[in-house]
């Protein structure tokens, strides 16, 4: 397996985050030792408003440069969105065209895209309009020699079985699946048999690791408080509650030999310092290589 960081780690998204332009970025990556990158597909990083012919000239020299490889480019789609009257479907067709072509130019063998989240549809009425639209982002993406991959940090379709499922109703060779150890861990799946259930189609994985924090309200009626769901906090890799030992064991049990990207996608301990990601970022690398999960 081969490491990439991805770039949301870096984009001052949440509180108090530090921030780095893309090709500062890319810097970074090559710097804290990462064979490759995942790159966010919108602001502040690679958008398709901004990369044009020349944008997209200056980052692949940069990639050659610092002989790191774009792993991934990380869409953001919602094919549940919207109402019947403004064409949502052909916007996010558009945006997922453009990082495709992006993609293509930079090497890039992925695009990531969600399927949707849960509106008051029927949910068969939503399942349908995923399958479609990932059919024709599939069927868009090959023409520029990329895959598409669903990662399995949305609602419908967010099971190991059921996007086992939609993968195989959306009947396209180059629909992947991108298949993290986090969703069916919370969801109290296993693993093992959450991986398997892909059978060798696993394109891609994503890794971040958390720590539960017990959240209660209080409720003056009963004088007491009352628990609700536990707040996910990232931690370092390996201080967590995810068994990434049993995940990557079954990966590799399936000759899974792709990338596996890191990734501070929300509020981590110990702050948004450039430092703490750093910290992070480091961590994970002396993590894969001291267990043995990646080339050295």
């Amino acid at each position: 397996m081969k490491l990439a960081l991805h770039s949301v780690s870096y984009a001052g998204l949440w509180r108090n985050q530090f921030a780095l332009s893309l090709h500062d970025f890319l810097h970074k990556a090559a710097d804290l030792g990462y064979q490759g990158v995942e790159l966010m597909g919108k602001r502040p990083h690679l958008s398709i408003l901004e990369m044009g012919e020349r944008e997209i000239d200056a980052v692949r020299s940069q990639l050659h440069e610092l002989s790191l490889e774009c792993a991934c480019i990380a869409g953001y789609t919602d094919f549940t969105a919207g109402s019947g009257f403004i064409p949502m479907l052909e916007m996010q067709l558009i945006y997922v065209d453009g990082l495709a072509r992006i993609a293509g130019a930079l090497h890039c063998p992925i695009v990531r895209i969600f399927t949707g989240y849960q509106t008051d549809a029927p949910y068969w009425s939503q399942w349908d309009a995923c399958v479609k639209a990932i059919r024709e982002c599939s069927k868009r993406a090959a023409a520029y020699g990329v895959n598409i991959g669903i990662q399995n940090h949305h609602d419908i379709a967010v099971d190991a079985a059921s996007l086992a499922a939609l993968i195989e109703e959306v009947n396209e060779p180059n629909c992947k699946a991108m298949f993290d150890a986090w969703a069916p861990t919370v969801q109290g799946l296993d693993l093992s048999a959450a991986v398997r259930a892909f059978a060798g189609k696993i394109a891609f994985t994503t890794v971040a690791d958390y720590q539960r924090v017990p959240c209660f309200q209080y409720r003056p009626d009963l004088v007491n408080y009352e628990q609700g769901a536990d707040l996910l906090k990232a931690v370092p890799m390996g201080e967590g509650f995810i068994d990434y030992e049993q995940f990557f064991s079954a990966l590799k049990a399936a000759d899974y030999d792709g990338y596996v990207s890191y990734e501070m996608c929300s509020e981590i301990s110990g702050g948004g310092s450039e430092a703490n990601l750093d910290h992070y970022a480091k961590t994970f690398v002396r993590y894969m290589k001291g267990h043995g999960y990646c080339e050295t």
